[in-house]
């Protein structure tokens, strides 16, 4: 937003807007062809624009992918209301929760890296939409945990990033069709209580 000098925001020009959309668009496609750290130059190219226009709008490629990944936060949400209102328990819960953030960092070949190190930066775009979705996973274990479905040593973060490394796993070059579910039915064995 433009701060005009008595303090009140204005919404930027249309044309601005357009550009940043049509920058967003753009993005969107080449990094689901090419993965992440597809060239920035290259997405500024195809948008018809010069990369000073692309970092005005997008300063680094975690600004770039947090907003990208702002429609697909929106899914996840409603994945999450989803599971709250279904799901039959709370371990079912905390598992759907985990598939769905293991969908969710799957959006690109590459996005678990810069979500992972979002985890240990501040500074970085993403790092409060991972702190996030670290609260909710915190949330969904505390349930699992009270009801005596889940280890109490087990904490969010570490599922978090378990999440980051099995979405990563799928573009792995030696994971096959069975890969991802051995991984997720390993991680589940690891916070779940023995029945």
């Amino acid at each position: 937003m433009v701060t005009e000098s008595s303090g009140r925001t204005r919404a930027p020009r249309a044309d601005a807007q357009r550009n940043r959309d049509h920058i967003l668009d753009v993005a969107e496609k080449h990094f689901a062809q090419h993965g992440v750290t597809g060239s920035l130059d290259a997405i500024a190219k195809q948008a018809g624009v010069g990369a000073g226009t692309l970092y005005r709008h997008f300063p680094t490629r975690e600004a770039l992918l947090a907003a990208l990944l702002t429609a697909r936060d929106e899914q996840l949400v409603s994945r999450m209301e989803d599971i709250r209102s279904t799901a039959p328990g709370s371990a079912e819960a905390l598992s759907s929760w985990l598939d769905a953030l293991v969908d969710w960092a799957g959006a690109f070949d590459g996005l678990p890296e810069p979500l992972r190190a979002a985890t240990a930066s501040e500074a970085s775009p993403l790092a409060v939409t991972c702190q996030g979705y670290i609260t909710t996973t915190d949330e969904f274990l505390a349930a699992a945990i009270e009801d005596g479905s889940a280890r109490p040593e087990v904490r969010g973060r570490d599922l978090f990033l378990a999440a980051l490394a099995t979405s990563w796993v799928r573009g792995a070059a030696m994971a096959d069709g069975r890969t991802v579910d051995a991984l997720a039915s390993l991680t589940r064995e690891g916070w779940s209580v023995a029945e």
